[in-house]
């Protein structure tokens, strides 16, 4: 039986959209803020005679946080199916600002050796079950309160948020690394950002403790207990491969993004995080824009569209950076390749989410987006690194990781039947 919701409030609809978005860009300012003061951690939890083998150190922490994720995604998921979007949105922000005030708060490696690095991985794996549980219930809260015809556009702003919150942690460490000096930052000013955490935490839970359960969710519930919990995996293998290229580019457009540009293209650390915020604002600016041509053209043709135009233009667009530098350079190129992501994000929310029915939504949805975004994803910067440091190529990222990434969810997207104006099942 299709869930129509033609006769959703419009104003109940804002709200709950509105409440689910901005615990969403708390979380994801919460989990991205470490990608983008990596080189301090490195310094401060990793030290090392070699800047390269720290670094490498940090962003495997960083990617530990995704392997949690698929955790997160089939407990807290799995909540969502059976106990209401609701409670499993408060329990994530919860648990999402403990890790990041806990980072914020913890003792570093010159105060208690190795323990540093153990307790920084411990809480990246909170984290990693908070985002992994996140991700996928706060994209169907959002799909379910959305109006028919108009769901591409309202999830959209699902990845607004969670670039939005990626833009807040990227323009709270450049101003940071713009006001302080290196050894303030070094020896204080990297744990503003994590402690910011705790006024995250109570605007957030205020926020989504005073919304209603999604009326979808409300009409279906009862078929959960008629389900068996692993009913929707072929669904959410279909989600695994839709998000490969989405989460490989993502983090390697933006987490990685800052590390390559100082290295290879000249600029400063203050310089990178500025383009790296540029390039961010350009993607929140474009999402809902190619969110609801969706709604008119259809996901496929816009998600097809975004993928090859990136696949085609990330060696030339990096091989440019390289060549000339300088933020002249970087700035348009970050611009581009954020407005070409967009077009993935933009329609990618609805086409995910219409691809399972109500009952199985938050769990498989979690289950396929956060083992793809673990295994390909939160490694994207290590991987990167390691690319680089092997092969000696620091364009080897493109050709070997981010291509073969857009062939895969290209071909996936193919199979996909469209789904833009159809009622939710």
């Amino acid at each position: 039986m299709s869930q129509a919701n033609t006769s959703i409030p419009r104003d109940k609809s804002r709200k709950a959209i509105y409440a689910a978005c901005i615990g969403n860009l708390m979380e994801w300012y919460d989990f991205g803020v470490y990608a983008y003061l990596a080189a301090i951690i490195a310094k401060k939890f990793f030290p090392s005679t070699d800047p390269t083998v720290g670094l490498l150190a940090a962003f495997a922490a960083y990617g530990v946080g995704f392997l949690a994720r698929p955790l997160g995604g089939i407990l807290i998921g799995r909540m969502g199916d059976t106990h209401g979007r609701k409670v499993a949105l408060v329990l994530t922000i919860f648990m999402m600002s403990v890790g990041t005030i806990g980072i914020g708060l913890l003792p570093t490696y010159e105060s208690i050796g190795v323990w540093a690095a153990v307790l920084l991985t411990l809480l990246r794996i909170i984290q990693g079950i908070a985002a992994g549980g996140e991700w996928g219930t706060s994209t169907a809260f959002v799909i379910e309160w959305a109006s028919p015809g108009r769901r591409g556009f309202a999830g959209s702003f699902q990845q607004v948020s969670t670039a939005g919150g990626s833009l807040l942690g990227s323009a709270t460490a450049a101003v940071l690394t713009s006001i302080l000096t290196a050894e303030q930052m070094l020896q204080w000013g990297w744990r503003v950002p994590f402690i910011l955490g705790a006024l995250l935490l109570a605007v957030g839970l205020y926020i989504r403790r005073n919304v209603e359960e999604s009326p979808s969710y409300e009409a279906a519930k009862h078929k959960v207990a008629e389900d068996s919990a692993v009913a929707g995996w072929r669904l959410g293998a279909r989600a695994f491969g839709f998000t490969i290229f989405w989460t490989v580019a993502y983090y390697m457009l933006l987490a990685w993004m800052p590390t390559f540009t100082q290295r290879f293209a000249g600029l400063s650390p203050s310089q990178a995080l500025w383009a790296n915020t540029v390039g961010l604002i350009s993607i929140v600016v474009a999402i809902p824009f190619w969110g609801a041509l969706s709604d008119r053209v259809g996901r496929r043709p816009v998600l097809l569209v975004g993928t090859l135009l990136i696949a085609a233009s990330i060696y030339p667009m990096l091989s440019l950076m390289m060549a000339k530098g300088g933020m002249s350079v970087v700035v348009p190129c970050q611009i581009a390749l954020g407005a070409m992501l967009a077009m993935y994000s933009g329609a990618g929310p609805a086409a995910i989410s219409e691809i399972f029915p109500t009952h199985q939504r938050s769990t498989w949805m979690s289950a396929g987006y956060t083992l793809a975004a673990a295994v390909f994803g939160g490694f994207a910067p290590f991987m990167a690194t390691w690319l680089i440091s092997t092969t000696g190529s620091p364009l080897s990222p493109t050709y070997l990781y981010l291509i073969p990434a857009a062939v895969i969810s290209a071909l996936v997207i193919l199979r996909l039947k469209e789904t833009a104006g159809a009622e939710l099942r």
